[in-house]
């Protein structure tokens, strides 16, 4: 994954989507060279010097202040997590990276396994599926089936077609939803050797993800609900929840859907509980 320049890929992306009067600028007329705002622009906004500001987006952000930086947020009009992620480019936190598969205690997957009547899974901080439960299997994409290399979200949203039409008309959200995680988490952690691995493989292989990628989102996983167009039941809208596991550090949260009590989604799932064969991650631990 290159890092050569991440902050000033993020502030030249989040320049060109302001224009002069939505920030109070006089605009002159006439065609401007750059979508967006210039940086002389951006700088008088933010209040520090024209060179400073062009140093920061050449990505020399040594010794610069939380001020300057909250200045420049300001200036660009970034959410929350988008400031935060400004912040993390500037001073890029160090962390130590675990060696080998991820550790999963043995209760997370009891755990999972006792839900049977709604998908459950474990992910790890690059996608990655580290346990899931039958349901997730007949649901969304059978991973005992997907070789461990490509048991990760993103490659199941940018690489599988069968999973591509389940998705159906919501491919999109949540294929820029999938591509705005990354990001977040490569602030959060840019020297995650998984991660750029990742990263490299889907812009080798997936021009839309390179296009989504070059927009530089950010965006945390939040609850929210899937929709899936499934083969055996048709149309299933299940809300999630996003639960974090702070005492696993291999993990980055526990997903958990369910269907509206009572609705036609329950009873589709249901079903689908019934007559599935599909296997759990300890089912094909069992199985090896």
């Amino acid at each position: 994954m290159a890092r050569a320049n991440e902050l000033g890929e993020f502030l030249k992306s989040r320049r060109a989507r302001l224009q002069p009067d939505e920030v109070g600028l006089i605009s002159y007329g006439g065609r401007r060279r750059v979508p967006g705002l210039r940086r002389e622009e951006l700088a008088q906004l933010a209040g520090v010097s024209v060179a400073y500001y062009i140093r920061l987006e050449q990505g020399n952000a040594d010794n610069v202040s939380m001020e300057i930086l909250d200045a420049i947020s300001r200036a660009l009009r970034l959410n929350a997590q988008e400031h935060a992620h400004l912040h993390r480019l500037a001073h890029p936190p160090r962390l130590e990276h675990h060696q080998g598969p991820p550790r999963l205690r043995p209760t997370l997957q009891h755990l999972l396994d006792s839900i049977t009547m709604a998908p459950a899974y474990l992910v790890g901080h690059y996608t990655n599926v580290v346990a899931w439960n039958r349901l997730t299997s007949a649901i969304f994409v059978d991973l005992a089936e997907v070789p461990p290399e490509e048991r990760t979200w993103t490659h199941q949203i940018h690489l599988n077609g069968d999973y591509e039409k389940r998705l159906g008309d919501n491919w999109l959200r949540v294929a820029t939803g999938n591509v705005a995680y990354l990001r977040f988490r490569s602030g959060q952690d840019p020297n995650d050797p998984h991660l750029a691995e990742l990263v490299d493989t889907m812009l080798t292989r997936s021009p839309r993800f390179a296009r989504m990628w070059s927009e530089h989102q950010v965006s945390d996983v939040i609850p929210s609900e899937a929709r899936i167009d499934h083969p055996e039941v048709g149309h299933l809208v299940l809300p999630f929840e996003v639960l974090h596991l702070p005492n696993d550090p291999d993990l980055a949260r526990l997903m958990l859907y369910a269907a509206e009590p009572g609705s036609e989604y329950e009873a589709k799932l249901h079903k689908i509980a019934a007559t599935s064969t599909h296997l759990s991650s300890s089912d094909l631990a069992a199985r090896e």
